[in-house]
């Protein structure tokens, strides 16, 4: 299993850390939004449920904005918009 974060549009990127367990999520999470402008989007797509929160926290605490929230069978599908 790896890591994958790829350009999905202008702006628009998605960071998917399947079958990674914290603090894995949280700090790909930060990597990828430090690798983008301000004002473009992740979609990150994660399964591990403890990982929702702690990446909530880092977000709130950074000034990103999470946009969207979804859950899709076992997996967690968060839209963050860097601020």
């Amino acid at each position: 299993m790896a890591m994958k974060f790829e350009k999905t549009g202008e702006g628009t990127y998605m960071l998917d850390v399947c079958g990674y367990v914290c603090p894995h999520p949280q700090i790909y999470c930060k990597k990828s939004l430090e690798k983008i402008s301000e004002g473009e989007v992740v979609e990150m797509i994660f399964d591990n449920p403890s990982s929702a929160e702690t990446i909530v926290q880092m977000c709130d605490s950074q000034g990103h904005e999470i946009i969207e929230k979804k859950q899709e069978g076992g997996k967690f599908i968060f839209k963050i918009k860097k601020g």
